[in-house]
């Protein structure tokens, strides 16, 4: 069963798309099971002003897509940095068994964006 949470995310996903003019951006693919999310973002100094998802995949990889940019968005780098998968799994009401590769795909994304801004 999916958490109300998931599917309102999966249903009404925030966010969809690609920040035009990015300062970074990156794709994750999962070998396992297929699913493809492409994160990118706007920092603006030190803070992510903007966030965009694409997603390829299960209900809860769209859903992790979705929320993951509500919860980047306004926050400063550092705070994005040390956002956890757990956290994002927590926030979308838990995930249901078979479905951690959801928030971890969600949250290498943003790693990988991350690393390529440098302030």
């Amino acid at each position: 069963m999916y958490s109300a949470q998931i599917l309102d995310h999966f249903e009404h996903p925030r966010h969809v798309g690609d920040v035009e003019n990015a300062t970074a951006a990156a794709q994750i693919d999962n070998p396992a099971c297929g699913d493809v999310l492409r994160l990118s973002v706007r920092v603006v100094g030190g803070v992510i002003t903007e966030a965009c998802f694409r997603a390829k995949g299960c209900v809860p990889s769209m859903a992790c897509g979705s929320k993951l940019t509500e919860m980047v968005t306004g926050r400063p780098l550092a705070d994005a940095r040390k956002l956890t998968r757990k956290e994002l799994a927590d926030a979308l009401g838990g995930m249901p068994a078979g479905s951690d590769h959801a928030p971890q795909l969600a949250i290498e994304a943003l790693q990988a964006v991350l690393k390529q801004v440098h302030r």
